[in-house]
Parts: structure tokens; sequence; C-alpha cells
């Protein structure tokens, strides 16, 4: 994992193999090249020609830009990366969280090869700090595990030193920490999204989150084929039935010493989805290694809670399963019990996720916490709703679902709010059983919102987020995400986390 430190020393005496700076378009019409505020030193050596340089380079100061230039003798590192931060902001704002963060995850994968970067971006808060110390933790990321790595291969940059903080200041120090749990948990998340599925299958999950549990000082719990079986966790077992390998449900505990608030965040974790016996064509299948990304989303949150000290309880629910075709799959047509005790007319083996989350949310919600929240690559009607950026929240409260919106953005996590219209829960009934697990095509993703909201307990506060376009990048690398498994959700979680521990939610 890439080290973060921070120093005092000036970015013309920094020992360092690249010396990160930010450069941006000046307002107006001309819109010349600026040096951004961190890299004053810089641009002295120079002789105050830095920007002149870079555009003579082509840099334009746009977001997603990076230009090398060769450093002159007043500097100790060899050269100096100028990163796009975009439009100069106005004389009373600063550079957002967003644009630091991104241009921060675009250098550092742009240092691929590297030992030691120093960046010289503009930092006016803590908050500063932990946006850069963010994208760069995460643009350095990269899944090698199955990769022959020779002698010549470029290894993730290895520190990352940031310029224009204070080591000893205690939100300086805070902002560290905070950006070091984070990106780590949230690499693990990655980690876990792109492992092959003959090797992660649901029991391997659950040993990965045992052991991390014992490193943190956490209370795992896992209920195996048989302690599933004999809860009567119909939903789980419906999916898992079909594979050799048996599915598990997780329960991963952070307590706090103080009686805090409880929080409990459920995950979908479909290790492998095929479609079961409603088989996936192909084209759509060979991705589905992703399909336990909000199970990953919620263990990475749980372990950062814990190691940030937050003064909230929370609760993880993995409701782990791989969906296969067999001679003892479920059929469209059978129906389930789940652990409510509700009945479920399975008309799509496909729609394999509500299923494993129904029983998850109804334990859950047996805890009586103050809000539940699910998370899950739930339905591909999202993702034509809303694009491969942007995860959908529903709620049965519009002011939490806001809430959770609001915090999404201010974390750098796309959302937008969507609706449960009642009168697509009719479209769920069945002749046979309590409900169907499917209904209209249209509005797919609101009748699976509905179909979750069956199992949520009475007077339980609860929200959903569909990341079924974010989690999974099937595109190039942007900013600080990769290609493959992003961590989509894991900041917003976390920030839900701090929010709830500062009394701010209720």
């Amino acid at each position: 994992m890439t080290a973060l430190t921070l120093s005092t020393a000036g970015a013309a005496t920094l020992r360092a193999d690249a010396l990160v700076v930010g450069v941006a378009k000046a307002a107006g019409p001309k819109g010349g090249l600026v040096v951004a505020p961190g890299a004053e030193a810089v641009d002295k050596a120079f002789g105050g020609k830095l920007a002149a340089v870079l555009e003579t380079l082509g840099a334009r100061g746009a977001e997603g830009e990076v230009t090398k230039a060769v450093s002159p003798s007043g500097l100790k590192a060899p050269f100096v990366l100028a990163v796009g931060l975009g439009t100069v902001p106005a004389a009373d704002e600063a550079y957002g969280a967003e644009v630091l963060r991104t241009a921060a995850g675009n250098a550092a994968r742009a240092l691929h090869g590297l030992k030691k970067a120093a960046f010289a971006l503009p930092i006016e808060a803590a908050e500063d700090i932990e946006a850069i110390g963010e994208g760069a933790l995460l643009g350095a990321y990269a899944f090698t595990a199955y990769q022959d790595r020779g002698p010549d291969a470029k290894e993730p940059l290895a520190e990352v030193t940031l310029l224009g903080a204070k080591p000893r200041d205690k939100a300086h120090k805070a902002a560290v920490e905070r950006s070091l749990a984070l990106a780590e948990e949230m690499n693990r998340a990655r980690d876990l999204i792109n492992t092959p599925p003959n090797d992660l299958t649901p029991e391997a999950f659950a040993a990965v989150v045992s052991a991390a549990s014992k490193e943190h000082g956490l209370k795992v719990q896992v209920l195996d084929e048989k302690a599933l079986e004999k809860g009567g966790f119909g939903g789980i077992l419906g999916v898992g039935v079909g594979s050799e390998n048996p599915p598990r449900l997780v329960k991963i505990t952070y307590t706090h010493a103080k009686n805090a608030k409880h929080l409990a965040l459920v995950g979908k974790g479909i290790t492998y989805d095929s479609g079961g016996i409603s088989l996936k064509p192909a084209g759509h299948n060979e991705t589905m290694k992703c399909d336990m990304s909000g199970a990953a989303a919620v263990f990475a949150a749980v372990v950062a809670a814990a190691r940030l000290g937050l003064e909230v309880n929370v609760t993880g629910w993995l409701a782990l399963a791989e969906n296969m075709p067999s001679g003892s799959a479920t059929r469209p047509g059978d129906v389930l019990r789940m652990y409510s005790g509700k009945t479920v007319e399975v008309l799509n083996t496909d729609a394999e996720g509500r299923l494993v989350l129904a029983d998850a949310l109804w334990k859950a919600s047996e805890e009586k916490p103050d809000a539940i929240v699910d998370v899950a690559t739930l339905t591909g009607a999202m993702v034509l709703a809303l694009g491969d950026h942007t995860f959908g929240i529903m709620a049965n409260d519009d002011a939490f679902r806001t809430a959770i919106h609001e915090i999404a953005e201010e974390s750098g996590e796309q959302s937008w709010p969507m609706p449960l219209p009642a009168n697509l829960r009719k479209t769920m009934d069945s002749p046979t059983a309590d409900l169907a697990n499917m209904g209209v095509r249209m509005g797919g993703g609101l009748v699976a919102g509905l179909f979750l909201k069956e199992f949520v307990g009475e007077g339980i506060t609860w929200a959903h987020l569909d990341i079924a376009g974010p989690a999974y990048n099937e595109g190039a690398p942007h900013g600080y995400t990769p290609k493959g498994g992003t961590g989509s959700s894991v900041r917003t979680l976390l920030r839900l986390a701090e929010r709830t521990a500062a009394g701010d939610l209720g």
C-alpha cells in the first residue's frame, strides 16, 4: 500500500522522484494558464515562467490533464508533473475537494513505477489534505495479484508526501489518518471485487472478513449452509442451492464503548452471478464477479469506522451466495419461504440479489437499529436510468433519502434520489405466493426497491443504494478510479457513519 506523509519541507529542497503541482485556466475569455497555490517555490525555480513552459508543452489547465516538464537546477526532483484543476475559482472560493481528489488521482496514476512523489497542491484546510491524500492513495491502486510481475514491471507509486501541511497539527494528522483508513479499506474492497470467482467463493469471502475482524478487534459471526437451513433463510439458500459453493451470511460488528446510535449496513454478495436457470447470455456474464460489490463496500465501511474509532455502532450484514444453474438450482416458478416468513414466487432466477438481501434485511431489522442502508449491484434498469457513474437512492423516508444524497455528493460520489411508486407494488402480486420477485419491466429498478421495502422491519428508517452502474469500471481508468472494481459507496457509507456519530441524523 502506498505510504502517505506530511512534510514542512520546501518544494525546491525535498528529495523526490517527482514533484506534483497544480495548474488552472484563468477565468475570462483569454483563459491563460495559472500556477495554483502551493507551487510558488517551483515557479520561482523556473524563473517565474513555469506557466509559460507548461503552455509550450501543451498544458491548458483542464481537469484530467497531465503535463510533464524537466526540472531546472534549482529543484531536487528530476521532473515536475503538472495536473489540471480546471478554471481558477473566484477570489472568495477555494478549489473543491473533488477537484483536488481527482487531480491527485491523475497524478498518482501517471507516476506508476516511482518510489516517492511530493505533492505541492493547494492546501487551505484539513479537508484539502484529506481530499488530496484520498485521491493519491486511490489513484495509486493496481490489482496485480494474478500477473507474472517481471523485474521491469512498474509498481504503484510507493510514497506520497504532501507539502504545505503541518505534521504536528491535530486536524492535519486526523486528515491523514482518515485518508489512510478510507483508502486502504476501499482498496481492499476493490481487491475483493477484482478477485476471480473461482477463488472468491462465499466461504473464501467469509474467511477474509473473519481475518480482518480479528485484526481490528471486531466481532464476526458466519452462518454456514447448515445454520442458514436451521434458521429458515429461504432466500439466501434458494439462490445458493444450485452451486457447489454453499452460501454464507456474515455479520461483522463494530461497537463503540459509549451507548451510541446503531447503524446497520446490508450488502449483496453474489460472488458470481450466472443468472441461474434464467441464464445470462454471452456478453452479460463476463464481469459478474463484481456482483458482490455491495458486500465489499459494507465490509470496507465497517472496518474503516472501527479504525477511526467512530462513536457509533455499525453492524454489517453480508449476504453471500453464488448463483449457478444445476439440477439442484431454484427454477422459475418455485416458491421460497423467506426468513421473514413471507413466501416469494421466483419468476426469474436472475433477480436473485433481492432474495438474499431480503433475508439479510429482515435479520438486521430484528436488532432494531436506528437505520438500515442496503447496497447492491441490483438492476440493469438503474444503469439505463442513471448511467455508469451514478448510483440510485431509494428510501422509506424522504428526509433520509435526501440526507444520503447530500452525503454522497459531499463525499465525491455521484448519486440521485429515486422514487418508490406505490402503484408498481401490485405488479409483484402472485397468484401462488405472497409476492413475486419480479414486476413490470419498465421501472425495474424501482420495482426492486419496492420488493426490498417489504422486508424492512416496521418503524425502521431504511435506504437502498443501487450501485449497478458505478461499481465496476469497464472503461479506461480516470482520476482516482481504476479499471475494474471501484469501491463505489464506501465513502458515502463511512460519511454516513460519521454523521450518525455526530448526531446529525436523528
